[in-house]
């Protein structure tokens, strides 16, 4: 694991009274707001574009506004991005970076390069409600939901990143598979995924955008009708039983209701909808779970991610011995459906699938409940001294 030439630690300036910060803004917001300000219409798409196409982060850049609109838009916005807690670079390239958000909050972003793209596991939610027993985010709880500006920070600070490495373009790619299950925020995660496929802003296509669910059915309808990005569904067993000791999520949405959704929903044709299974000795893992998962799938077009479970401190669960995955992707192969093994970037920075738990480089080893019930405290402690 390393450090070396880490970002330097970015910290955002503390303002006399909360402003609303200017990346939570959709260009209808900036319409409004200009209108209120009795400046002209066209003004609104020259900021978004400035800073989500042009990526310029301080009104004195936006060169085609008059001085006293950019005056207007400094006094009255927050430009700053999250600061920058922790930055850990793993052996494998992939970059981790703990983000703190203006009210004190730690969330995590996941830089991965590839050989043709390079994509960004982003967060949604500081914490998660879902309570998945495999992964260590569940185990903080939720805290808050994160805005869709500070959605969109994430990829700002990651094009930041590659831009000082030297690369030519910025994040190709982008994964709602960091912290927090991105359907329980809907509304932010919508709006942040319309910006990122806008043309006048990030312009990447609906087919880069993956939102993964852990199975809000609700929502993934919805979804559907509102912009329908790639869908990857954490599955990770299609036995009821199984699922709804796993995913509490079952409980209320079962397998049954999931599929129904599924066979809805209007998926890429290239790519139909992806589904992440985790690998767990001795409790997903044999061949009448491999037959169980076949018929889940059938009549969907579906590409089935094996994925070994990582560790975390505090979980018992190992992964599936290397045979047990190699006869499971067989019998899914077989039957026609991609099974690729996957094996997550970032283990030795805590990187991986189920790691993100917004740990610092000193805390990677501490059980994720330990910590958040000590975050917790301290964060009563500060209120209560502040009050």
């Amino acid at each position: 694991m390393s450090d070396s030439n880490a970002l330097p630690i970015y910290k955002p300036e503390p303002s006399i009274a909360p402003l609303q910060s200017a990346f939570d803004f959709a260009l209808s917001e900036w319409k409004r707001w200009c209108a209120e300000k009795g400046l002209p219409t066209f003004n609104a798409g020259q900021i978004y574009s400035w800073i989500f196409e042009k990526e310029v982060l301080s009104p004195d850049g936006f060169t085609n506004l008059s001085q006293a609109t950019r005056t207007l838009l400094s006094e009255e916005f927050d430009w700053s991005l999250p600061g920058i807690e922790s930055h850990l670079i793993s052996k494998d390239t992939s970059e981790k970076f703990l983000l703190k958000t203006r009210d004190g909050n730690l969330v995590e972003m996941v830089v991965m390069p590839y050989e043709n793209r390079t994509t960004l596991c982003i967060s949604s939610q500081v914490g998660c409600r879902m309570g998945c027993t495999f992964c260590q985010t569940g185990k903080l709880g939720l805290m808050r939901n994160l805005s869709s500006g500070e959605i969109l920070a994430q990829i700002l600070l990651a094009n930041r990143r590659l831009k000082e490495l030297g690369h030519a373009r910025g994040v190709t790619n982008i994964v709602f598979m960091g912290m927090g299950e991105p359907l329980d925020n809907y509304e932010a995660v919508l709006q942040a995924c319309k910006t990122m496929v806008d043309p006048k802003a990030f312009g990447l296509s609906t087919a880069r955008v993956t939102v993964s669910t852990s199975g809000l059915v609700p929502e993934i309808r919805r979804l559907a009708k509102d912009l329908p990005v790639r869908l990857a569904i954490s599955l990770h067993t299609a036995d009821d039983a199984k699922r709804s000791a796993m995913m509490p999520v079952n409980r209320t949405y079962s397998l049954d209701v999931l599929k129904e959704a599924l066979l809805e929903y209007p998926a890429p044709k290239r790519y139909g909808i992806t589904f992440e299974y985790v690998m767990i000795e001795g409790e997903n893992d044999n061949i009448l779970d491999a037959k169980k998962l076949v018929r889940f799938v059938h009549g969907l077009k579906a590409k089935v991610n094996l994925i070994p479970i990582n560790h975390f401190p505090g979980i018992e669960m190992r992964r599936s011995e290397a045979d047990r995955i190699q006869a499971f992707q067989k019998y899914l192969t077989d039957r026609s459906i991609p099974a690729p093994v996957r094996y997550s970037k970032g283990q030795d920075i805590s990187g991986g699938c189920g790691q993100l738990a917004a740990k610092r480089k000193d805390e990677l080893d501490r059980d994720p409940r330990e910590l958040a019930r000590e975050r917790r405290r301290a964060r009563r402690t500060e209120s209560n001294a502040s009050s």
